[in-house]
This record gives C-alpha cells, sequence and structure tokens, in this order.
C-alpha cells in the first residue's frame, strides 16, 4: 500500500494537488482495477480522500506516511546509484522494495554519509 500511497504524492506534485487514478496504475504498472481496489483500502484506512471519478488526495496521515516513504526511496536510490554505482534502473527497482523494510536508523546513516563526504 505505500507504493500507492507514494504514487499519489509524487503524481500530486509532492501531494499539495490530486491524482487520477489512471495515471496511478501508470506510474506503478498496474491495472486500473488494481489501482482502484487500493484505493478503496487507502480510503478505508483514512489515508487518502477518494470520491468516485475524482482526483484522489492525501490525507493529513498519509501525507506523512507518503513523504517518508518518497525520502526514503530517494535516499537509497541515491546511494546505490552514486556510491555503489548501481544503474538507475536497477537501483529505482530496488530502492522500491527496500525503502518498506529498511530502518530508519539505516537511511540516516545514508544520509550521514552523503553529508560528510
Amino acid at each position: 500500500m505505500e507504493n500507492y500511497l507514494e504514487a499519489v504524492y509524487e503524481l500530486s506534485e509532492k501531494g499539495s494537488g490530486g491524482a487520477r487514478l489512471s495515471d496511478i496504475a501508470k506510474y506503478l504498472g498496474v491495472t486500473k482495477a488494481s489501482a482502484n481496489s487500493a484505493m478503496s483500502t487507502l480510503s478505508e484506512k483514512g489515508l487518502i480522500v477518494n470520491e468516485k471519478y475524482k482526483e484522489i488526495f492525501l490525507s493529513p496521515k498519509g501525507k506523512i506516511l507518503a513523504e517518508q516513504a518518497s525520502h526514503n526511496h530517494h535516499v537509497i536510490r541515491r546511494f546505490f546509484t552514486e556510491i555503489l554505482k548501481i544503474d538507475p534502473k536497477i537501483a529505482d527497482k530496488d530502492a522500491c522494495a527496500i525503502e518498506h523494510v529498511i530502518s530508519s536508523a539505516s537511511v540516516l546513516a545514508m544520509e550521514n554519509y552523503f553529508e560528510n563526504q
């Protein structure tokens, strides 16, 4: 579900605007039906505001979670591409998988590494 929150965040001008279901599905490479199902779940959890046939907006709680996932993704991706010299496409895919399970201490260590270079 964090991937969907992050997609809404990235597609909605960093959480201040809305995102369309079709854009979310395309962004994540999933069907509209899958994206719609995920939006229903996120709506039930109070993480998005989703009116039928309209844009999808993050709730304040959803925006906080999406910002954190997006931040982790970008730090991990940067570490992979700049330090480990991993191909950007692979780094992006791996960062997407890792961002949900990595500890905040590990992300902070990566950030500190960049600050102390």
